[in-house]
């Protein structure tokens, strides 16, 4: 496993309870939870830009999950 350059969220303070990003050398982005650090997402770009510009425009479900 590549070793990332993790960056959190200036939102999430001081907490430990956060996502955290890191750009991968195939092009793609990495997201972990950092309670969960050993699990690993690989995303692309575009499908993460649209992943935020819908939460920003609240359009994804808040219950159900």
């Amino acid at each position: 496993m590549s070793t990332y350059r993790w960056e959190k969220s200036s939102y999430s303070a001081s907490s430990s309870n956060c996502v955290n990003i890191a750009a991968a050398e195939d092009g793609t982005m990495r997201l972990r939870e950092s309670d969960d650090p050993s699990t690993v997402l690989a995303v692309r770009p575009g499908a993460l830009r649209a992943l935020i510009g819908a939460a920003k425009a609240e359009l994804l479900p808040t219950s159900g999950w």
